[in-house]
């Protein structure tokens, strides 16, 4: 089942979608090493690479994810890649610092799927070992802690990696925009958390199956 089923997307058009943000990306990283941009190669390079782990994991370890799960993945890399990027009807301004809800909309994105990889791990050990056992309710309120405790690792780190970049006299990578930037980071991290956790699971059982399945098979060969 597609993420985007919803919107009547074929996975035909789902699949080219994928392939046009990564082309894009490609280009922003491009003008990233023309600018001499620091920030943005090392946001759209990672981002990219990310966006090419679903097919990497697919041909070496015959794991399958549905395309609408690769473009929610895509789509997510694509807009914090562009979010770095200084652009001209922003009077050469990132979006992150011209578009006053950019950041959130990222961190929203980027939480779902630290969500969905939560869950998807989680439900795959859960049908692997006897000894786990999540209810829907415990499991609701498992996402939202994981979220939220990841979300705060992730502003620690983002706080470090600013000071460190600052004691270096380089371009920042990750930018703190202060306190109160980060509550309402942390408010948009949930969102995202719970969004998955109200919607997202039920397209997330096929990933949870085949990791389950992996993990059947690796105590087979012991």
């Amino acid at each position: 089942m597609s993420v985007v089923r919803g919107f009547h997307i074929p996975p035909a058009a789902e699949s080219a979608l994928v392939r046009l943000l990564q082309v894009l990306m490609v280009l922003i990283f491009a003008a990233g090493v023309f600018y001499q941009n620091g920030g943005v190669i090392v946001n759209a390079g990672i981002g990219l690479f990310v966006t090419f782990l679903p097919g990497i994991l697919e041909r070496r370890y015959d794991f399958t994810m549905n395309i609408g799960i690769v473009l929610w993945i895509t789509v997510a890399m694509f807009l914090h890649a562009l979010g770095t990027l200084p652009l001209p009807g922003l009077d050469f301004l990132s979006p992150y610092k011209a578009v006053w809800w950019w950041d959130h909309m990222t961190h929203a994105l980027s939480s779902s799927l630290v969500a969905g990889a939560a869950y998807a791990v989680t439900r795959a050990l859960q049908e692997h070992s006897e000894h786990i056992n999540m209810p829907p309710r415990f499991m609701f309120f498992y996402l939202l802690i994981f979220v939220m405790a990841f979300g705060v690792l992730w502003e620690l780190l983002e706080f470090y990696i600013s000071v460190v970049t600052q004691l270096l006299g380089s371009e920042e990578v990750l930018t703190q925009y202060g306190l109160d930037d980060t509550i309402l980071d942390l408010m948009y991290n949930t969102l995202g958390g719970l969004l998955v956790a109200i919607f997202g699971t039920a397209h997330l059982s096929g990933v949870s199956t085949q990791l389950a399945e992996r993990l059947g098979g690796m105590s087979t060969d012991r």
